[in-house]
């Protein structure tokens, strides 16, 4: 069950945002009545994540006139994974809901995910799109091929159709800010990695409010490269089958090169020689690409680096500044001791 949350605040809501102006007043408009309709204390926590247009502008507006919103501005784009990480440090209420700024997920599904941790004592839920017509032909097929592929890695405890739309108790936040990884996160299957106790709530997912999608096919590519890497040494593996299949084919095409030689017909030994090399080649390239990209997850682990680093907090000076390690502690409290501007504070 939950610890009692800091200041007596129920819920917190956690948006990451990235060049959302367009799509702020409807989130607004849409957000406010469900959460002041709970009749307990919350907070919306919008996470700016190095948003180029007025995004932070319209926080600070909407903010005027709606106490519960806060605004946490990180000093770059860190990607949505890290944004979702600022926001999860930051929260301060017994339960933590994340959604995004484009209405997708329905905020009226909300109180429905509070109100089932609290009534069956659940860590998690997570909302599940039973229905993704909305989206293209292309995105459907790309989610269902990653979902098939990370259940079969990972394990089945990762729901399926289940992204970053999820409610956490405050001990399940807690344990996810005590995990070392800094960076390179994917919450979708670090989540249920925990192991606590779970429930779904499932919804039609709708169309994009506004904006365009901020997550273009690279991303996607990329999100699927650190899920893999980060949560299965299945490649690694691969690597090792796909040297073993070259190793048998070479000496397949060896005993064949002798055959031919023996006959004395040595101009057909060119074409098996250079598929040979060409098979080979590719097999090593792969091989030394999936060691790559271990390699490359060792090397910023090592580097000990934060997540993200605060701008401004409409919330006050008392709010965490960074999500670090023990080495970047220094460059966090440099971060803390700055006002918006970027000047040292007093």
């Amino acid at each position: 069950m939950s610890a009692p949350a800091p200041e007596g605040t129920l819920l917190s809501v956690v948006v990451p945002m990235y060049n959302e102006e367009d799509a702020l007043p409807a989130f607004a408009a849409r957000m406010r009545p469900v959460l002041d309709g709970l009749g307990a204390r919350y907070e919306v926590l919008a996470v700016d994540d190095g948003s180029a247009d007025k995004t932070a502008a319209l926080l600070r507006d909407l903010s005027a006139d709606w106490p519960e919103l806060r605004m946490v501005r990180l000093r770059r784009n860190g990607g949505h994974q890290a944004a979702l990480t600022a926001g999860l440090d930051h929260a301060v209420g017994a339960y933590v809901a994340s959604i995004d700024a484009d209405l997708q997920d329905p905020p009226e599904k909300i109180p429905e995910m509070l109100e089932l941790a609290r009534g069956e004592g659940l860590d998690i839920v997570y909302g599940v799109r039973e229905d993704r017509s909305t989206d293209t032909g292309f995105k459907r097929w790309t989610a269902g091929g990653y979902y098939w592929l990370i259940r079969r890695l990972v394990g089945q405890q990762v729901p399926s159709n289940a992204g970053d739309f999820r409610l956490l108790s405050r001990e399940a936040v807690e344990a996810l800010k005590e995990l070392p990884d800094q960076q390179q996160r994917v919450y979708r299957l670090l989540v249920p990695w925990l192991g606590f106790p779970s429930g779904e709530v499932r919804y039609v997912r709708e169309e994009r409010v506004a904006g365009s999608t901020k997550y273009p096919l690279t991303k996607m590519v990329r999100l699927a490269l650190d899920s893999v890497t980060g949560f299965s040494a299945a490649p690694l593996r691969l690597a090792t089958w796909l040297g073993t299949v070259a190793f048998f084919t070479c000496l397949l095409l060896l005993a064949f090169c002798l055959t031919v030689y023996l006959f004395g017909a040595t101009v057909p030994g060119w074409t098996s020689l250079f598929v040979g090399l060409l098979f080979i080649g590719g097999v090593q390239l792969i091989c030394v690409g999936l060691l790559g990209e271990y390699v490359a997850r060792i090397y910023t682990s090592v580097q000990r680096r934060p997540a993200y680093f605060v701008a401004e907090d409409t919330a006050g000076p008392a709010a965490p500044a960074a999500r670090a390690t023990p080495a970047a502690a220094p460059a966090a409290r440099a971060s803390a001791d700055r006002d918006p501007a970027g000047r040292p504070g007093a």
